[in-house]
């Protein structure tokens, strides 16, 4: 088929590859536009920017598609489909139209649950015990469209966003692809009102620990939000990023260091500490990061 494909993170990236290797025809490439970024501050491309140039495409970055003449540019590519997953921009009504069998979105999530920008960080911090990839047909609502392909996947008891981002990333490739190949025998399936969810934005206020919090909440808090942004707490007056966890057995004054290989106590139970990064310095797992800074035991961890 020919198409156009609009993205524009990490997640993205394994799509693209996956639509060349299954020979379709990739008419433009559209993503968010370089942005400034490192200590230089030097505009950087996207990287499903860097990997369309990589291949030889052609790219595009408008800024918006709201104008009558980006739209127009949209709709002379001719395209049969359009294939978006996190693209970053609204898509109005006549980019919707333009192509002959309109527009299929890549979601990580199961819709309804979790419509909106970040599924995959909500289903972790909520607790869902499963999550997955929905390949929905585009219509002006946030993530309303009908579905035409759904796949379910557990959500493992130490996973955590990063991990699930780049399984739900294959995912999402793979099932694209079966999309387009049955794509004129597949039903859409309209989203039922019942069990409708909003993954909103995640607030890096989000991020700080309250150790007086139940053990499951801060395991689930410190998986979701990792590696981006990162919860985080203050160890011997440092502010430590935590960045894995598992819930463990354990009684003692929230905040509690209890013993030796970084379990701390929550207000039911305790957790342990499985990854951390000090600021300035990478992230490390638990063993490393205590080599190179040991934590006695009966220190208050605190996030004032």
């Amino acid at each position: 088929m020919r198409l156009i494909f609009l993205g524009t993170p990490d997640f993205s990236v394994p799509v693209l590859d996956a639509l060349i290797d299954a020979g379709h025809e990739v008419a433009a490439v559209y993503c968010q536009p370089p942005r400034p970024a490192g200590r230089g501050k030097k505009d950087r491309p996207t990287p499903v920017h860097a990997r369309a140039e990589a291949l030889g495409l052609t790219v595009r970055h408008p800024v918006s598609l709201k104008s009558a003449e980006e739209q127009d540019a949209f709709a002379a590519l001719n395209a049969d489909v359009a294939v978006v997953v996190a693209y970053g921009l609204l898509l109005p009504q006549p980019i919707l139209d333009a192509p002959t069998q309109g527009c299929l979105n890549i979601h990580a999530s199961l819709l309804p649950r979790w419509r909106g920008a970040a599924p995959i960080h909500r289903a972790i911090m909520a607790g869902d015990a499963q999550t997955g990839i929905c390949i929905m047909q585009m219509e002006a609502g946030l993530d309303t469209g009908p579905v035409l392909l759904r796949r379910a996947t557990d959500i493992g008891a130490q996973e955590t966003t990063g991990q699930l981002h780049d399984r739900l990333s294959e995912m999402g490739a793979s099932l694209i692809v079966e999309a387009l190949s049955k794509l004129p025998n597949l039903t859409p399936e309209p989203q039922p009102d019942v069990g409708v969810t909003y993954a909103a934005k995640i607030d890096k206020a989000e991020a700080r620990v309250d150790w007086a919090r139940p053990a499951v909440e801060i395991d689930r808090q410190i998986r979701g939000l990792s590696p981006f942004p990162g919860a985080w707490t203050e160890m011997n007056g440092e502010r430590i990023k935590l960045l894995g966890s598992k819930l463990a057995e354990g009684q003692g004054v929230a905040g509690e260091v209890l013993d030796d290989q970084l379990k701390v106590a929550c207000d039911d139970d305790a957790i342990e500490l499985l990854r951390l990064q000090r600021a300035g310095k990478g992230a490390q797992d638990r063993e490393t990061f205590l080599r190179g800074w040991p934590i006695a035991v009966g220190t208050r961890l605190s996030s004032e």
